[in-house]
């Protein structure tokens, strides 16, 4: 696989400091072989060219899933009620759902909700 040589002049899609907008620019100076100055084509701001942002998928579930594992050891499975979307809960009290699992209640969000911390992350369940 071979890369194209960059030169000035050429266009580069980049994002624009002044645009704040992905556009073309076109590359003013060059320093080793990578662009070190770019116009751009919209505002014809011209601004030092930077790496693009390595950006890292980050998983929703995953502080949860930390904190579950910090609270299982303690947990009395023995105290566990089964879930019944009529039932009353109370915060930190541990319940038996049919398909998450052992559950721990975080707190009450609003009328018949709660939250509920499982193993593979937060549900928001139905309460009396």
């Amino acid at each position: 696989m071979t890369s194209k040589i960059l030169t000035i002049g050429e266009p580069i899609q980049a994002r624009c400091t002044k645009c704040r907008k992905i556009t073309t620019h076109a590359i003013v100076t060059m320093a080793d072989e990578l662009p070190a100055t770019v116009q751009c084509s919209k505002c014809q701001h011209t601004s030092a060219a930077r790496k693009p942002v390595d950006r890292r998928v980050v998983d929703p579930k995953k502080s949860a899933r930390e904190e579950w594992a910090s609270l299982r050891p303690d947990m009395d499975l023995a105290r566990a009620q089964d879930y019944s979307m009529t039932g009353a809960y109370k915060t930190k009290a541990l319940l038996n759902h049919p398909v998450f699992g052992l559950g721990l209640v975080q707190k009450m969000s609003g009328l018949q909700k709660m939250v509920v911390l499982f193993a593979d992350g937060e549900k928001i369940m139905r309460c009396k």
